[in-house]
């Protein structure tokens, strides 16, 4: 099993940054995918942005530009940010943290994050 523990998210005005930070323990292995997934109301759980064991990334078009994902390889614990610039009214979801290795799926509770315009 893998745990995964979110933080950040909240309420902002538009135009303002959030960082997103999401923490994989337990039973993890040193290649994996970790990234954020978004999903707003009425509609389908969309990619954000991932990233590789070994800092590839893949970002959404809608964000690219405005956030940048990094990680934290720690021997026990690999830790995933998402700082979000220039946030947008669209950007407001549930944000949900992800981990994969093959096959193996790994969801996190998701936190909230709110632009206002």
């Amino acid at each position: 099993q893998v745990q995964l523990v979110e933080s950040g998210g909240g309420l902002v005005q538009a135009g303002e940054s959030l960082r997103l930070s999401c923490a994989a323990s337990g039973n993890i292995f040193a290649i994996n995918i970790m990234g954020w997934y978004r999903q707003a109301p009425g509609k389908q759980r969309e990619l954000v942005a991932r990233i590789t064991n070994n800092g590839h990334t893949t970002y959404a078009d809608s964000v690219k530009g405005r956030f940048t994902i990094s990680r934290d390889n720690a021997r026990n614990t690999n830790t995933v940010h998402l700082q979000m610039n220039s946030l947008k009214p669209d950007d407001t979801a549930v944000y949900y943290c992800n981990y994969w290795n093959e096959g193996r799926d790994y969801w996190g509770q998701g936190t909230q994050v709110t632009v206002s315009s």
